[in-house]
């Protein structure tokens, strides 16, 4: 059984890891967040040590070292601006690393980060469960057969609404969060990267904290994108079933709607790790640049 701590248990993300660590028979040891709004923690793991103080939280992760008790994985589930120093400790501290998207803001990071990975002998994982998703899966598979002869016009919409509160939280904030296309974009952007390839150019048209939009441009695609949070962009449909949220691409006209599906996801980006086979920063620093870039650009 493979021993966990975790940081952010507070956040909306932490249920998601907690239920994947209990799927993959993982134990959790110990959680940390400065909020104690965390009785989640009873549905997964009641008997995890819980701190509010980063300071107890390190002290603990020692005594375990010495006790010879030492905790394997650490997942990070904490706001993007701290995914890089909570990586760090957790691979200074002689843990493997699980983190949310997107596992650094910017690309410089990045190198940093390695440098760490082989002082330490320890590795960063992160989740990108889209890459796991069994629609977007085929269409990789697509793309990959047809992508020599074929170019793809792929229309990608992004609609998961959100309250007044998000403006006022780390979300909102661009220097903590990337702003929507870091934060909510992240995931779409990193799947198109993986079926498409490296871009070749991109242009934003439009960018808020509430709504972005743009081109892509690869070899063999050319891809309009819209991500929102604004409920008023959902289709009439969508609202009218109550829905607050919406994906949806179309490839070449032809819609792929992806709403449904995602429920184990996570699972699945756990199980890979602990068998070896997942996604480490090599994986994603040209998600990670293009990020970057799209914020500069806006």
């Amino acid at each position: 059984m493979k021993r966990f701590a975790l940081i952010g248990a507070a956040g909306f993300i932490a249920p998601r890891h907690l239920k994947a660590i209990k799927a993959n028979k993982g134990e959790l040891v110990a959680a940390m967040d400065k909020f104690d709004s965390v009785g989640i923690l009873d549905h997964y793991f009641p008997d995890a040590h819980f701190f509010t103080e980063q300071e107890r939280f390190d002290r603990f992760i020692e005594k375990m070292k010495i006790e010879k008790k030492p905790i394997n994985y650490l997942s990070v589930c904490t706001p993007n601006y701290l995914h890089d120093a909570h990586i760090r400790f957790g691979l200074r501290n002689h843990m493997d690393v699980i983190c949310e998207k997107p596992i650094v803001l910017n690309p410089w990071n990045l190198d940093s980060l390695i440098e760490v990975e082989q002082e330490t002998g320890k590795r960063v994982f992160t989740i990108l469960q889209l890459r796991h998703h069994s629609d977007i899966r085929a269409l990789k598979s697509r793309v990959d057969n047809e992508s020599k002869t074929h170019f793809f016009e792929v229309d990608l919409v992004y609609i998961t609404s959100r309250g007044r509160w998000y403006e006022r939280s780390w979300k909102g904030d661009l220097e903590k969060s990337g702003g929507i296309t870091t934060n909510i974009g992240v995931h779409f952007f990193d799947m198109l990267l993986w079926i498409f390839g490296k871009p070749t150019a991109n242009e934003v048209e439009f960018h808020d904290y509430e709504k972005a939009k743009g081109v892509l441009y690869f070899n063999n695609a050319k891809v309009n994108w819209l991500l929102s949070i604004n409920e008023s962009d959902l289709p009439e449909v969508e609202r009218q079933n109550g829905k607050r949220t919406f994906r949806c691409i179309n490839i070449d006209g032809v819609p792929l709607e992806f709403s449904s599906g995602f429920e184990d996801l996570h699972n699945e980006c756990y199980k890979a790790i602990l068998n070896g086979e997942g996604f480490g920063i090599s994986d994603v620093a040209d998600t990670i640049q293009l990020i970057h870039d799209l914020r500069q650009n806006s």
